[in-house]
């Protein structure tokens, strides 16, 4: 075990030029360790814009970063000459998640780092980020209660204080808000808009079956702040 991690450890940066083992071994780690985050990721990935391109991405782009350390190595003029033709490339791929920012960058410093030949710097921040991104996702840290949601509905009628629907959502909600009354005037069913600060997400499917059984309202849409449901 002293001998594995021997092999792992620091290898401080000389002049010397890397040998194909050391490179073969980086990319290999390299590849391990960026599966790993891509592993992390599709376990913790909540929401609609999930890529499977995205996930191997991830894996791309830790081997290439280390390939990338490993051709520039100690040269300050290969490491500028890289720079001016990377310069070159134009990436205008629009990531819709914020959360894809921070894996992309753990994947190109992971790849730094193996491709430097740091393996137990790879190794233990690779451990690290992931137990923090497991930490994050199992607690839902950073969620925000009562949670925020846009009820619309189509409705032939007024709705006033003492009708169904307020009596409806005071149950369900803590607070709630008539945002518009659109009124077309040629007999269609007038749209209602709520905003609404629910208490317990996990009534909502409830709530919207006791609204449907109102006579007269229709097309019932409920939009949550990170899902959507819709009757």
């Amino acid at each position: 075990m002293e001998r594995i991690w021997q092999v792992l450890e620091e290898t401080p940066m000389t002049g010397s030029a890397f040998s194909p083992q050391s490179i073969l071994l980086s990319l290999l780690l390299a590849f391990v360790l960026g599966q790993v985050l891509a592993w992390v990721y599709y376990a913790t990935h909540s929401g609609l814009s999930y890529s499977k391109s995205f996930v191997q991405a991830l894996i791309m782009i830790t081997v290439v970063v280390a390939m990338v350390m490993g051709v520039i190595g100690n040269n300050i003029i290969t490491a500028v000459g890289l720079m001016g033709a990377l310069a070159i490339i134009r990436f205008r791929n629009i990531i819709k998640d914020t959360r894809d920012i921070a894996f992309i960058f753990c994947s190109l410093v992971v790849g730094m780092a193996t491709g430097s030949q740091r393996y137990a710097t790879a190794i233990v921040g690779t451990v690290v980020l992931s137990l923090i991104a497991l930490y994050l996702y199992l607690t839902s840290f950073g969620t925000h209660r009562p949670s925020n949601g846009f009820l619309r509905f189509g409705y032939r009628g007024h709705i006033g204080p003492e009708h169904q629907v307020p009596a409806i959502l005071k149950r369900f909600c803590g607070n709630f808000t008539l945002i518009s009354v659109q009124d077309t005037g040629f007999g269609d069913p007038a749209e209602y808009a709520y905003h609404l600060m629910v208490r317990n997400a996990a009534k909502n499917e409830q709530m919207i079956d006791e609204l449907g059984k109102i006579d007269g309202i229709e097309n019932i849409s409920l939009t949550m702040q990170e899902q959507l449901l819709e009757v």
